[in-house]
């Protein structure tokens, strides 16, 4: 890797609070909901529960993926205000596929720690029901392309025209990393296992916010590895299944971040510290790989081992991209994902990053635990890492 100089901030860039809605299934309770309604659900549970002032906000950083129909025209801006909040306040849209939302809390930690921001709200929201994964891509085709990869001249010189797919890549890791379809089927059934006791134990209370009186998952379920077997594979020959990726969802999910003067002079109070922002990518085609040299890449920078993080969460797009993870980094997989991860609980794409982010924040004080990282991988194979320190574990 390319040598760097230590990163070192300006400020500090507090968590102040994070939230997110429950995740609906696909035509479930949230299918409905536009989108700007969703997302403003779960920025007003954000600013109530916090107390901040809404006009104190500097920017609201929204991430969300395919932003056509309700979730077009600057998505970010249209749910702050259809929440009710000042005119004042900018939003902005941003699109880092399934990593989206993480990018914005990134982003938002970068404002602070660089000095040009005080408060910032870093969001994510998508109804998946409404606006289906391929919609966009679907769109461009009206116009002669077939593809957001494959067609640019620059690309397939570099990369060929054959197929650029996320079920693609999970393929490829599976088969680089020697990842069976009952490896696979072992994780997913954790998956489930975790999220339902996660939920019978009431451990998302504390971090969901309800949409009317919708406040609990719908995605996890009970299964089996006879069931889990019995599935037909997404494409002859493929070791993948349904049972193995991740679920169509909807949701939203909302993350109040400060500086050391906003805190003070707003009187919040301060659950973490952002330690570590930092995306890498990796190869295209693989797509979905890039956690592996994204994790490795922030642990080199920040001088900590894996060993050193309490809670980890990654999001499971598919079950390969998790295994491939923990075999190349070295994780202990109690530390991974202990509430269940997408294939149980879902993948509500621009949502997720701050949806898993509120989670890994809420897991990290429930087991007294100093360091969290989450970790996700995005379309076009990139990824991007976050490590949080919870106040008061050093002392």
């Amino acid at each position: 890797m390319t040598e760097r100089r230590p990163y070192t901030p300006l400020r500090d860039a507090y968590v102040v609070d994070a939230v997110r809605t429950a995740v609906g299934k696909r035509g479930g309770a949230l299918a409905g909901a536009h989108p700007a309604d969703l997302g403003a659900a779960a920025l007003r549970g954000l600013i109530e529960r916090t107390g901040v002032d809404p006009a104190a906000v500097d920017d609201v950083i929204v991430g969300c993926v395919d932003n056509i129909g309700p979730q077009a025209g600057n998505i970010g801006r249209t749910m702050w205000l259809a929440a009710g909040y000042p005119e004042s306040v900018p939003g902005v849209t941003v699109d880092r596929q399934c990593g989206s939302s993480q990018q914005a809390i990134n982003f938002g930690a970068q404002a602070i720690m660089s000095g040009t921001a005080e408060v910032i709200v870093a969001a994510g929201v998508q109804n998946m029901s409404a606006i289906p994964i391929s919609a966009a891509m679907l769109a461009g085709k009206e116009y002669g392309f077939e593809s957001p990869f494959v067609g640019a001249t620059g690309w397939d010189t570099r990369y060929g025209t054959g197929e650029v797919s996320q079920f693609r890549g999970a393929e490829l890791i599976a088969e680089k990393w020697g990842i069976s379809r009952e490896d696979m089927e072992q994780w997913a059934l954790r998956s489930h296992e975790r999220a339902r006791a996660a939920i019978a134990e009431g451990r998302f209370e504390s971090e969901i916010v309800p949409v009317g009186d919708f406040t609990v998952d719908q995605g996890p379920r009970e299964t089996s590895l006879e069931k889990m077997a019995s599935l037909q594979p997404l494409t002859e020959g493929s070791p993948l299944t349904a049972a193995v990726a991740s679920q169509i969802s909807d949701g939203a999910s909302a993350t109040l971040l400060a500086s050391e003067w906003a805190v003070k002079e707003y009187g919040l109070t301060p659950r973490a510290r952002i330690h570590h922002v930092s995306a890498r990518g990796a190869d295209p085609i693989f797509m979905l790989s890039a956690p592996i040299p994204a994790t490795q890449w922030a642990l080199e920078q920040t001088g900590l081992s894996i060993d050193d993080i309490d809670v980890i969460e990654i999001n499971e797009a598919f079950a390969p991209v998790v295994l491939a993870w923990i075999k190349e980094i070295g994780a202990d997989p109690a530390k991974v994902n202990v509430n269940g991860g997408a294939i149980a609980l879902g993948h509500p794409l621009g949502a997720t990053g701050a949806k898993l982010f509120a989670t890994l924040l809420n897991e990290l004080e429930r087991v007294n635990g100093r360091y969290g990282l989450l970790t996700i991988c995005e379309g076009g194979g990139t990824a991007n890492v976050t490590i949080i320190e919870r106040l008061g574990a050093s002392e």
